[in-house]
């Protein structure tokens, strides 16, 4: 009898122990998310300034024009080069790579020209956040046009 206590002690350990590690996951995939989502705002809006804060300096954004880094991003965002009719994001799934480091992956629908290029539609997107200096900042951003 005492052995199975001590079993079911542990059990209740290992729960609980886990089940307190699931919430500041919650918490962190919430706060991802909405800094995935205020980036797709500033995107429509041409909001440049919030770009130069949520990248970090050694972005990488890998699209249909190759390879690009911060500052690509933050001229093209502040152009009147494309226009985000609308859009919609989805399907979010967080995986935390370390305690520095989380991958946010999702569905992306959006209806934006560049020029007289339509970006594709819908597109499963992956997003790449490190914590530095006690923020969550963007270090890569990716998208791949989703199967019909």
């Amino acid at each position: 009898m005492n052995q199975r206590a001590s079993l079911f002690a542990f059990v209740l350990c290992a729960c609980g122990a886990a089940f307190a590690q699931g919430a500041p996951d919650a918490a962190l995939k919430d706060h991802i998310v909405d800094l995935e989502k205020q980036s797709w705002v500033a995107w429509k809006a041409h909001d440049a300034e919030f770009f130069s804060g949520f990248l970090s300096d050694d972005h990488v954004e890998v699209g249909p024009r190759g390879v690009l880094g911060k500052a690509d991003i933050v001229a093209g965002v502040g152009s009147p080069a494309c226009k985000v009719e609308s859009y919609a994001v989805d399907r979010f799934t967080l995986t935390r790579v370390s305690e520095e480091t989380a991958l946010l992956t999702y569905r992306a629908e959006q209806k934006t020209m560049c020029g007289t290029y339509a970006v594709p539609s819908p597109a499963w997107a992956s997003s790449l956040y490190v914590k530095r200096g006690g923020r969550w900042m963007n270090v890569l951003y990716q998208q791949t046009p989703a199967a019909s």
